[in-house]
């Protein structure tokens, strides 16, 4: 595989490596001298067309312990900004000789445009609102941590619900098709105002009845309201919002003993999720977030690590 554009680009087998070599990049972390020389003489140039924190940073980090000529492109600094397209952007930096693109991009399918013209390796870290590849592998990092703490890290048989905007999400497609390969069964729960078009041809539950769903959860990963994407009213209010799918200090009390809690980040504290439940004992979100560097230092290793380029 030459690039990691969708979820459903990984194999099991390619997967379970990626996840694999994270728990080792995730040693370094503790490590006083945090350089690995794996990808010495690499360029990746990071452009991000769109607002991050976590995911630009962890991508800057990630190749900078794997000791790349990592630089970062801010679509507001640059050519883009005067008028240029796209394509015409991204084709000046190949022509300089850059060995990975990372981009974010607000449109659906822009990564896989930008893997059709230049000759550097891509990865998505966000198209609009169909994918993020990198979110979904290091969630199912900190959940395979979790899991292993009860005896098994398998996700065959784990149910996982995903909460809340699932509309204009790409977090959550990107885990329904990871978790398809490694076997988890995902149950979708949101109002039918927040759902997305076909989902019903995704292969998963899906139900509007919170509490029905947090009874049997294993994983509970709940998504933050996109305020910033809506233009109508998906919902009478905020209030009522959080009654019906909040996850409240009542609602954690019904989890399961062996349950924890996801979010991919940033949260509304007090709409989506409690600080109750945000700061639980069985929350993974500060794992998760623990997890991005590791997870796309393996990621990077894989696509660079080989003269070939590819994932094997």
């Amino acid at each position: 595989m030459r690039h990691l554009l969708s979820a459903a680009d990984l194999s099991l087998a390619e997967a379970t490596a990626v996840l694999d070599l994270a728990e080792e990049m995730h040693q370094v972390q503790s490590r006083p001298v945090k350089k690995l020389p794996a990808l010495r003489g690499r360029t990746i140039v990071n452009i991000f067309f769109e607002d991050s924190t976590r995911t630009r940073t962890s991508f800057e980090i990630a190749g900078k312990w794997l000791s790349a000529d990592t630089i970062n492109v801010s679509a507001k600094g640059s050519s883009v900004s005067k008028g240029e397209s796209l394509r015409d952007t991204m084709m000046t930096l190949d022509a300089m000789g850059v060995d990975c693109f990372v981009i974010r991009h607000s449109s659906s399918g822009a990564a896989a445009q930008v893997a059709g013209w230049v000759r550097a390796q891509v990865v998505n870290a966000g198209d609009g609102q169909h994918e993020h590849p990198t979110q979904a592998l290091l969630d199912a990092f900190a959940m395979r941590q979790h899991f292993r703490r009860f005896g098994s890290d398998a996700f065959a048989g784990r149910r996982i619900a995903i909460v809340g905007d699932l509309l204009h999400s790409r977090v959550v497609r990107s885990n329904v098709l990871l978790q398809r390969t490694l076997g988890g069964e995902v149950v979708l729960v949101a109002p039918p105002t927040l759902l997305p078009t076909g989902v019903d041809t995704w292969g998963c539950e899906v139900t509007d009845d919170f509490d029905a769903a947090l009874a049997d959860a294993d994983i509970v990963m709940m998504l933050r309201v996109q305020r910033e994407r809506m233009t109508g009213g998906f919902f009478p209010t905020e209030r009522e919002y959080t009654e019906r799918f909040g996850l409240t200090e009542e609602r954690l009390a019904l989890l399961k003993p062996e349950a924890a809690i996801c979010h991919p980040g940033p949260m509304n504290r007090g709409v989506e999720i409690s600080s109750a439940a945000a700061d639980a004992a069985n929350s993974l979100v500060l794992d998760q977030v623990s997890a991005g560097v590791a997870v796309r230092m393996s990621v990077l290793y894989h696509l660079l690590g080989s003269d070939e380029g590819a994932m094997h």
